[in-house]
């Protein structure tokens, strides 16, 4: 496992943000999805919350596969060129560009986060073939204004646009304020436009102590939710079959794997 995540160009202001004492969300969940840009506190903390509920690691490797599978159904067959992805995490394999520029070569793709460690990796994120572009910002979630503002520099927000907000809404603590920075930055897409949300839900007892631990253990609380405010974030907007669902259960493929039953759902549905 990488130790020398924050020893690149990057520079020095951004290293310094960077705390290797506390467990991180994004080397937390790259740890769980097998990647290697995390560090020993991260894949402690890893270790002692699947004790606790072994199940978290389906909820990673599922909802990767989710967002494949959302995008591909997004560009292929709905025609959609042109992503947003808020909350993107540290790179892995088929990150959404990847995916989408697979089917579309010509998709654009920004990528947002304001965590120091995404963006010490950001040059991993800015490849794109050269018919579509890729771009990564260094915004803030609770500022859609600015989020909007600024993808405006790669995206047409005269055209549709797919919103990708994956398993990072449970860092709002408030629920009704999660519902507000959806609405925000989905009032600034067109017609035709995709919101696209998975999340770690409170539908079972061990996904609930599991947050509890990863709370305990220092790192900034996520908050899972009902399956019925995940279903809210929704609001407004025309749900695409099957509808609200579990991760694996969102218009399955031959290739995926794990159990159908995991705490976690998810939806796609589009902006009239």
């Amino acid at each position: 496992m990488s130790e020398d995540i924050s020893q690149d160009s990057a520079g020095f202001e951004t290293r310094a943000r960077i705390d290797t004492t506390r467990p991180h969300s994004a080397r937390f969940w790259n740890y769980f999805i097998g990647g290697k840009d995390n560090y020993k506190i991260d894949r402690e903390v890893g270790d002692q919350i699947k004790e606790i509920f072994p199940g978290l690691v389906d909820v990673a490797v599922t909802s990767r596969q989710f967002l494949g599978r959302a995008v591909r159904y997004l560009a292929g067959e709905q025609g959609v060129r042109q992503f947003l992805d808020v909350g993107t995490g540290l790179p892995t394999a088929d990150n959404t560009h990847e995916v989408a520029q697979r089917v579309a070569p010509d998709a654009r793709i920004v990528y947002v986060d304001n965590d120091p460690i995404v963006l010490t990796h950001a040059n991993a994120l800015l490849t794109s073939t050269p018919e579509g572009r890729t771009a990564y910002l260094d915004a803030d979630l609770h500022d859609p204004e600015s989020v909007l503002r600024a993808a405006a520099g790669t995206l047409d927000f005269s055209q549709p646009v797919a919103l990708m907000i994956l398993n990072t809404l449970g860092h709002v603590a408030e629920y009704e304020e999660a519902r507000a920075l959806v609405r925000r930055l989905m009032s600034g897409l067109a017609s035709g436009s995709y919101l696209v949300i998975c999340d770690g839900t409170a539908t079972s007892e061990p996904m609930i102590a599991a947050a509890a631990a990863y709370k305990e253990s220092g790192a900034v609380p996520y908050h899972v939710r009902s399956v019925e405010e995940i279903a809210g974030l929704f609001d407004g907007l025309t749900l695409v079959e099957p509808g609200v669902v579990r991760v694996p259960q969102w218009r399955p493929e031959g290739g995926d794997g794990g159990p159908s039953d995991v705490d976690a759902y998810c939806g796609v549905a589009r902006k009239d």
